[in-house]
């Protein structure tokens, strides 16, 4: 039975529609009946309910603003407004959140009846569209992953797919996590829904952040294809200010072609990290591709690292990912496999410095996740440098031995990092020579002291940046960068990513 819940601020009214109705007629039971809207809300949070019948004029919470709460949480629920003020103002508002309707008081039991019986009718609808979905998602797993018979009519028929047309095109939708909620996603299904209905079009929402389209055409001309999807791809991010990543299929002529196509998007997927977001492509982009071996020089990375010489790290990670791959147009599969190694790399490092138990360094298993969440080539990039930053600090603190004055002043910076700190006037404090005190810190830990300074600040705005929402300006104030400019230009030197793409990458 679904159930319903009652406000109405007056006790009469409220017990004469609990008792003019035959609810277990209708398939109906009332769970709550309240006085305001703040009661209906807190009784809600106990026991959600399915339908809302509601007064306009209530005390602490009216009517109007119960159902703007509900609808933050559920769109699913219906709703139906009793009033006596026969207003457009009121129905204007109720019709915005998508209210059943609107019946003026004196209450009549036939017509309220009649819209209860609406409402439970379009209830069932609601829930037999979302089982279907979720079958229709379940099959089509099933049939991506080869369980399913790919001659199988009775999945076809059950998606409502018909190949009348000679040609066919599977298309694959991806959209960036980041930009994607889910009353966009709902908005974007809508506007495909409509797309649908001008082409030979069907769409399955396959994962959170993707879409399957299948179209079917008389034309053979994979160009005018390739112009419809780019098309749709920049209505969809133009309308709703989403990135996308759309992989085209080559053309099949009948359904049990349907999976090798599936399977050819899906593959092309992994090319977003060359590609990257706002791209359309087909099997065109990788032809020509080679599968080859790009070679890691893990002596001379265990050299920089030792060395804490960032700047050559960053180089030679940039070279790896970026340089190469570019000169040499290798496959998707060539990225990965260099991202295996890099990351074995790393992780042996760690255990010959004994360096495991450090809490901000990862596993090898939380590398390796992270890269195969990762889209694009800057986000594995990221990644990378900032384990190998990571890294450099935790051996900088475990085996390097300071003397008394430069032990202190790391104290020092790390408790006063944000103030103007220069070498001078700790030289001064210290009644030692400038130049002097400069060459033993640079020898001792590895940089100069206002690298060091620099280096400190931007580990501060690292973790404030991933673990917290401050906004970037906020965060450059917080570690004492006046100028957000000149912060974002040291980090970027520092980490080879900006404050802003290293927030993006927190999702990752």
């Amino acid at each position: 039975m679904y159930k319903v819940l009652i406000a109405e601020d007056e006790g009469l009214i409220l017990e004469g529609i609990s008792k003019i109705i035959d609810w277990d007629k209708l398939g109906l039971q009332v769970v709550h009946m309240v006085r305001n809207g703040m009661e209906a809300v807190t009784k809600l949070e106990e026991e959600p309910v399915d339908i809302i019948i509601t007064d306009i004029n209530m005390p602490v919470m009216d009517g109007l603003e119960l159902l703007t709460e509900v609808r933050k949480k559920d769109k699913r629920m219906r709703c139906v407004i009793l009033s006596g003020y026969d207003e457009f103002q009121y129905a204007r508002r109720a019709i915005r959140l998508d209210v059943e309707n609107y019946i003026l008081k004196p209450i009549n039991e036939v017509e309220l009846e009649n819209i209860l019986t609406e409402a439970v009718e379009k209830l069932k609808k609601i829930d037999h569209g979302e089982k279907r979905s979720i079958i229709s998602k379940q099959k089509l797993l099933r049939f991506l992953s080869g369980e399913m018979k790919e001659g199988s009519t009775d999945y076809f028929k059950e998606l409502g797919i018909h190949m009348d047309k000679p040609y066919g095109v599977a298309a694959n939708i991806k959209i960036k996590q980041k930009n994607i909620k889910e009353e966009k996603m709902a908005d974007i299904l809508s506007y495909l829904k409509e797309e649908c209905k001008k082409h030979d079009m069907h769409f399955f929402n396959y994962a959170k952040d993707e879409i399957i389209l299948l179209f079917f055409t008389d034309t053979a001309e994979e160009a005018c294809l390739m112009s419809y999807f780019s098309q749709l791809q920049d209505k969809i991010e133009a309308f709703f200010e989403v990135l996308t990543f759309f992989t085209v299929s080559s053309l099949f002529t009948e359904l049990n072609n349907l999976r090798p196509a599936l399977k050819e998007i899906r593959k092309l997927q992994k090319y977003i990290m060359f590609a990257g977001y706002s791209s359309c492509i087909d099997k065109s982009y990788v032809s020509g591709r080679k599968s080859k071996n790009i070679a890691l020089d893990e002596g001379y990375l265990q050299k920089m690292i030792l060395a804490k010489d960032r700047l050559a790290v960053n180089a030679y990670i940039e070279d790896l990912f970026v340089n190469n791959i570019a000169i040499e147009q290798v496959t998707s599969d060539v990225i990965y496999h260099l991202s295996i190694k890099l990351a074995l790399a790393l992780q042996n490092i760690i255990n010959e410095f004994k360096l495991t138990k450090k809490n901000k360094l990862k596993n090898l298993a939380e590398v390796i996740e992270e890269l195969f969440r990762a889209d694009e080539l800057s986000d594995i990039k990221g990644i990378f440098l900032l384990e190998i930053i990571e890294i450099m600090e935790c051996i900088n603190i475990e085996d390097s031995q300071y003397t008394p004055v430069v032990r202190q002043i790391l104290s020092d910076v790390e408790h006063n990092y944000r103030e103007d700190m220069n070498l001078k006037t700790l030289a001064n404090a210290y009644n030692m020579n400038t130049s002097y005190l400069g060459q033993l810190f640079q020898k001792e830990v590895g940089c100069s002291f206002s690298q060091y300074v620099t280096n400190i600040k931007n580990s501060k705005a690292k973790d404030l940046i991933l673990k917290t929402n401050m906004k970037i300006n906020d965060i450059a104030k917080e570690v004492g960068y006046t100028d957000a400019s000149y912060f974002y230009r040291k980090f970027k030197q520092c980490y080879g990513t900006s404050p802003a793409s290293l927030r993006e990458m927190k999702n990752y």
